[in-house]
């Protein structure tokens, strides 16, 4: 698996639903969410980009607003414990359901979490190497069949004692974008799944801001 990701999405109900219900992007919304949430840095437009590309650059962030719903993806979201979010983007989410989805393939590394009204709901991030770096809250539904070793992570037949895990974290990541979110990136795709390289997103590149003049000069 080559996908990676590392966003966050706040959403007004069903996530799934919204993306599902429309793709029209809100720009200024979209801009308006970017700056408040990056104040100390300057953000300058790039080509759009679209959901299905939220693993964005470290000088890079990706944003959307589109209707119930806004997407952010940025290096503030790649997090080994997804309950350490900074607290500024849950009060953004203003009681709106918040959810964290991180992976990535080099190191088959899996993190997700999920706040709702504010309160943290569940969070899970592991990697084989690592282990379990975070497990709070009760197993959501579409956990369990891993858990239960439904989804083995090695072929039936091979070897399985060295691998920590009974599933593959990146087949429960590619679970959980289709539960949360409707769709895939690169495993299993049905019917009813969006297409998240449809879905557009606005792109920027980050750069802080200059002190002011007279921070630099007096060391302030």
């Amino acid at each position: 698996m080559g996908a990676k990701t590392w966003m966050l999405v706040i959403s007004e109900g069903d996530a799934r639903e919204r993306l599902r219900a429309s793709h029209v992007l809100d720009r200024d919304r979209s801009l308006a969410l970017a700056r408040g949430l990056f104040p100390g840095e300057t953000l300058s437009p790039l080509a759009d980009g679209s959901l299905g590309m939220t693993c964005p650059r470290d000088d890079e962030l990706v944003a959307g607003c589109l209707p119930g719903l806004s997407v952010l993806a940025a290096r503030e979201f790649g997090l080994d414990r997804p309950s350490e979010l900074p607290a500024r983007f849950l009060a953004a989410a203003k009681g709106r359901t918040a959810c964290l989805h991180a992976m990535h393939s080099v190191v088959d590394w899996f993190a997700y979490a999920v706040w709702e009204n504010g309160r943290l709901r569940r969070s899970l991030s592991l990697s084989p190497d690592s282990g379990v770096l975070e497990d709070i809250g009760e197993r959501l539904p579409f956990e369990h069949p891993f858990w239960a070793g439904e989804h083995p992570a090695v072929d039936p037949g091979e070897d399985a004692s060295g691998y920590p895990f009974v599933f593959h974290p990146l087949a429960l990541a590619e679970a959980a974008l289709g539960e949360r979110f409707g769709y895939s990136l690169e495993g299993f795709v049905d019917g009813g799944m969006i297409d998240p390289f449809q879905v557009p997103l606005m792109r920027f590149r980050r750069a802080a801001k200059p002190r002011p003049w007279w921070r630099r000069l007096t060391g302030a």
